[in-house]
């Protein structure tokens, strides 16, 4: 059910919500915290509020939108109720704000909170560079950003080191959940050796490569390299040095990864991009500050960065494809597989093929000459 209020008040809207709760019960009992998403007036409003409903199926919440419109407008605040199956499992309260009250959106949003619950604010894509210091994200215990929707996303995760506060979280480090859980139990298997150095390859404009190349930084306390991919999108692969071999993690398709170890066969892993609901109901679980992300964002400025060469970007070799063919011959496979052989090495059998091919000329100018001796 969706119910507007043009041209209203928050009074008239919280009064409405008794209402409707009169009408069709309870419906806020179950519900276990505030969620505000913060964002302009446009297409990609709906977007946010179908990935919170999603969400929400996981944590029941009441969801209010602080939808900016034109500032240039008269002032006037425009609402919408939604309950039931247009709301997911919580209610969802728009309030599109024009004029002057495009920037009084925390006034707006403390009438309408639940009592006694937690407030998660959450911009879905351009985010103040304080979010701890925004008047609605003063109101809240969580404040989560997504460095990836920004206009440039390598700057705003380095805004985001600079001001950072507890409690202060990025979709772009949820995304690595996979990735880190799958590094991590690699090396939980033998020969249990110390990595040496990484190296983490991806997209030039990708903030979570960066930031997997600052939690290796900061957890492995090695030197990490990033390298910045020449083609694919996203995080392209990992490599974790180690005195036996490399860890090698691929993902080249953006949905199956390949994880190869020495001694041990390759082993395909999941390694699917995640969508914005799975990442924010992730985030929605924890309400206290995530320290690992703040070791993270220390962990940035001990990188290097570098551009990618032939011998930084995935081996093909290494990398079956996803429907299970075998991979194509390449000059770097059959060097391998002759190195495997016991017989001479390209190097070696060079000088050998030479001599054959220059023993029939000899024996041709020997008898060549025998014969003009006995013509003689």
């Amino acid at each position: 059910m969706i119910i507007d209020l043009p041209a209203t008040t928050t009074s008239r809207v919280n009064s409405k919500l008794v209402q409707v709760r009169e009408q069709g019960g309870a419906t806020t009992l179950g519900r276990v915290l505030t969620l505000v998403i913060v964002t302009d007036d446009g297409e990609r409003t709906e977007e946010a509020i179908e990935a919170a409903n999603e969400a929400s199926r996981e944590h029941p919440c009441r969801v209010i939108v602080v939808a900016r419109g034109a500032k240039r407008a008269a002032a006037r605040l425009d609402a919408q109720i939604r309950v039931g199956g247009d709301a997911g499992a919580s209610e969802v309260i728009v309030l599109r704000l024009y004029g002057a009250l495009a920037d009084e959106g925390a006034s707006c949003v403390i009438p309408l909170l639940l009592p006694d619950a937690p407030v998660v604010a959450w911009w879905p894509f351009e985010a103040p560079a304080k979010p701890a210091e925004d008047p609605i994200g003063r109101l809240a215990q969580r404040r989560i950003t997504d460095s990836a929707t920004d206009r440039n996303p390598i700057k705003a995760l380095e805004v985001r080191q600079r001001y950072y506060a507890d409690g202060d979280t990025d979709l772009a480090w949820t995304r690595l959940t996979l990735w880190r859980a799958v590094l991590a139990a690699s090396l939980d298997l033998p020969p249990y050796e110390k990595v040496t150095s990484a190296a983490v390859t991806g997209e030039g404009d990708s903030p979570s490569t960066d930031l997997l190349a600052g939690w290796l930084a900061a957890a492995l306390r090695v030197p990490v390299k990033r390298v910045k991919a020449t083609d694919g999108e996203g995080i392209i692969s990992v490599v974790l040095e180690r005195k036996s071999g490399a860890i090698e993690l691929t993902r080249p398709d953006g949905r199956v990864g390949m994880l190869t170890q020495p001694n041990q066969p390759a082993r395909r892993v999941a390694l699917q991009r995640r969508q914005v609901r799975d990442c924010l109901a992730e985030e929605l679980r924890r309400l206290d500050p995530d320290e690992i992300y703040e070791d993270t964002l220390k962990g940035l400025s001990k990188i290097t960065r570098a551009r990618a060469s032939a011998r930084t970007r995935p081996d093909p070799d290494r990398t079956a494809d996803v429907a299970g063919q075998a991979p194509k011959p390449t000059a770097t496979r059959a060097a391998r597989v002759a190195k495997a052989q016991d017989g001479p090495t390209t190097a070696q059998a060079e000088p050998a093929a030479k001599a054959a091919k220059a023993a029939p000329r000899r024996a041709t100018t020997t008898r060549a000459k025998s014969g003009s001796k006995a013509a003689r």
